[in-house]
């Protein structure tokens, strides 16, 4: 994706960007979103990025954030609906895999450790909490909706860095892990909900 090389305001410039480091990261992997690569995808310079994000740690911060946001609004999305009774809890963990695995979050969140970057994970991790509290029936004093979402990213994030090798190892089915943590969640749920 190219951006004509029109003014954007300081707020479109830096969305585009965080886009741009999105789909860096989707298709070549975290090593590949830095400051140079994302100004060259975007038609910008790198002092426009060094500008917005500070240097390359913080550039990644801010796409671990903007991550963040944007797959806890869809997981949030998808409890509500199951709440509702349109949803299921496979809808939940097929979005919280995806979010880890498709859409880099796991790539992400393990080469900011490997690099040393650990405080860029702080957005996830905050985010999810933040929809943890928002979801709970008791807000932060909901500790069993804590535990199942403790258990399902932790899942889904191991999944997005070894399932596929390990599942294989094993002579198990590729979608294992899910399968896992779709029944635990509707164990969890069902037992929550008096069931």
């Amino acid at each position: 994706m190219s951006i004509a090389r029109k003014r954007l305001s300081p707020e479109e410039s830096r969305l585009a960007a965080l886009q741009a480091a999105r789909e860096l990261l989707i298709e070549t992997g975290p090593q590949s979103v830095t400051l140079k690569a994302v100004a060259t995808r975007i038609g910008r310079t790198h002092a426009n990025l060094l500008h917005h994000f500070g240097s390359a740690s913080g550039l990644q911060k801010a796409l671990a954030g903007y991550l963040a946001e944007t797959i806890c609004d869809t997981i949030a999305q998808a409890v509500m609906k199951s709440r509702a009774g349109e949803g299921s809890p496979r809808d939940i963990v097929d979005l919280t895999f995806d979010a880890f695995n498709k859409e880099g979050a796991g790539a992400l969140a393990s080469w900011m450790l490997v690099s040393g970057n650990e405080d860029a994970l702080d957005p996830i991790v905050e985010t999810i909490h933040e929809l943890v509290d928002d979801l709970g029936e008791e807000g932060h004093a909901d500790a069993g909706l804590h535990e199942d979402t403790f258990e399902l990213v932790l899942l889904a994030l191991g999944d997005a860095l070894m399932g596929r090798q390990l599942a294989g190892s094993l002579g198990l089915k590729r979608d294992t892990a899910r399968d896992l943590a779709e029944r635990r969640l509707a164990q969890s749920l069902e037992a929550r909900n008096g069931g």
